[in-house]
């Protein structure tokens, strides 16, 4: 029986990572497109512009100034939100100040969603490695959590330290319980749940409290 039951477990820790591996190289495939259709169509553009006026008269007129350094603007812009992405601001010196850096995105796209966040000022000191996987759990779960469709719905979230122990609650509040039971089943939950005790030795725990999901992470 027990042996029965460590082959169920390793394989449904492996069908974990499986997803999660195909999520993160998911997530490169996107950014590497949109390097591609994005910064480096900008580059090019630029260094195109550039040329046209070492072959012409650098005699500019104010507006193909202003155009010029309107593209060289938002390629930076691009670059900056690329590095970004690839590696969070602040997650080697502020864990709570990157999770607030990377929920930014999500309160401009949701702007229907209630969030509210109690995070605390100060931080001890955390791996970038092991803040990254927090990060990137934080995100996989809103991905699966959140309906694409605009309803009501609040978040809260928690950031605590007891003791030796990071804490970090995440509850979503949904309008009506079918929407909760729906979410609550999903089998991604439990991929992502078990992708965070595996890469972190920490725990993951999902319950459900009225019309609430709560996340309790702990590492």
């Amino acid at each position: 029986m027990t042996l029965t039951m460590l082959v169920k477990n390793y394989y449904k820790t492996q069908q974990a990572l499986q997803w999660w591996s195909c999520r993160q190289s998911l997530k490169m495939l996107l950014e590497a497109e949109k390097i591609r259709d994005d910064i480096l169509q900008e580059s090019f553009i630029i260094r195109r512009s550039l040329e046209i006026l070492a072959e012409g008269d650098l005699g500019l007129s104010t507006g193909q100034t202003q155009e010029i350094l309107k593209k060289i603007n938002n390629f930076h812009q691009s670059l900056a939100q690329l590095s970004d992405r690839l590696f969070p601001v602040y997650i080697q010196d502020n864990l709570p100040l990157a999770i607030q850096y990377l929920l930014e995105p999500w309160f401009r796209s949701h702007s229907h969603i209630s969030f509210h966040l109690d995070m605390p000022h100060s931080w001890r000191y955390e791996s970038a490695d092991r803040s990254l996987i927090i990060l990137k759990t934080i995100e996989e779960l809103l991905r699966i959590s959140l309906p694409d469709v605009l309803i009501q719905i609040s978040i809260y979230m928690c950031l605590q330290q007891q003791e030796n122990v990071g804490k970090l609650v995440l509850q979503i509040t949904y309008p009506d319980i079918s929407t909760l039971i729906f979410y609550k089943n999903l089998p991604e939950q439990e991929y992502i749940c078990k992708t965070f005790r595996f890469l972190t030795s920490g725990k993951c725990i999902c319950l459900s409290n009225n019309l609430s999901l709560v996340y309790y992470l702990f590492w």
